[in-house]
């Protein structure tokens, strides 16, 4: 009996191992095309910023961003983050993931960009840090500095985040062609969102029928000459289907111009959320610049 669980216990640890680069893979191209779908859904949800102009939107919203870039208050950015995470709440939208796009992303990344100019800027020390021969010393204006460059950089990406998740991506190209954003720019944008997609797809076909035709495990050397391959692959598929595309474009009328079936009307709730953006943008450039 000793004998058996001593020669089992092996076996069955033998059984669990890690996934492989290959599947590491297609879980990852499948979750960013879920998580993308998953977007699109937020956008036709019944909810509050659902349900105002497009246009409306993208000139609010930007008006807001260009006032939380130039607030150097953190009471200011805190009442704009309030306004936008209430903003969030009322369009019924999932709150985990709008939370994790925005706080697991740029304004991450922007805190470890600026967490030298902790120690750089000079002033009253807040705290040190003992490292052999050198001491860091953070100075409390270089930290309150960093911290509302970090809170004004989570602020402008939660309400551009919140413009995409409530808004269709087409919706979102017309209504830049309604402030007259160059064709060449919004036909870019739009056929480059369409085929990423496409593209995912394709990659996701080529690991799966990859991981089919494999039985045993590959070296690290025989994966990254498959991976090299592939890339090759793809780009000439890419722009092979590029040429197709466009060719049949031209063949069904195409005429350089971004049309879309859908049919903007400005109604009172849209003027207002415009009214309510100007003012509250004003307020906190006011508070920032004479107040405070």
């Amino acid at each position: 009996m000793t004998t058996q669980a001593q020669t089992a216990e092996p076996a069955g640890r033998r059984t669990k191992r890690k996934p492989s680069f290959v599947e590491k893979t297609i879980a990852g191209i499948a979750l960013s095309i879920e998580t993308a779908v998953f977007s699109e859904e937020n956008a036709r949800r019944a909810g509050f910023l659902q349900r105002r102009d497009p246009r409306m939107k993208v000139a609010a919203f930007l008006v807001l961003i260009v006032a939380a870039g130039l607030s150097r208050d953190w009471l200011a950015l805190a009442g704009l983050y309030a306004l936008v995470f209430a903003a969030a709440l009322a369009s019924n939208i999932d709150m985990k993931l709008f939370l994790k796009r925005v706080w697991f992303g740029i304004p991450l990344f922007s805190g470890i960009v600026v967490l030298p100019s902790i120690f750089i800027v000079g002033g009253q020390a807040l705290f040190h840090i003992p490292l052999g021969f050198y001491t860091l010393h953070a100075s409390r204006a270089g930290t309150e500095a960093a911290g509302i460059f970090v809170l004004r950089v989570g602020v402008s990406v939660s309400m551009a985040i919140l413009l995409i998740l409530t808004t269709k991506w087409a919706d979102v190209l017309k209504s830049l062609r309604f402030f007259r954003v160059p064709n060449i720019f919004v036909l870019i944008l739009a056929m480059t969102y369409r085929y990423i997609f496409l593209f995912l797809h394709t990659i996701n076909g080529m690991f799966l029928a990859r991981k089919s035709r494999v039985v045993a495990r590959t070296s690290g050397k025989e994966q990254r000459w498959w991976v090299v391959s592939s890339i090759g692959v793809l780009m000439s598929r890419s722009f092979r289907m590029s040429d197709e595309v466009y060719q049949a474009m031209l063949a069904r009328g195409f005429d350089n111009q971004y049309r879309t079936l859908t049919y903007f009307e400005m109604n009172t709730a849209d003027w207002l959320m415009g009214a309510a953006a100007l003012c509250v943008s004003g307020l906190a450039l006011y508070a920032t610049w004479f107040v405070f």
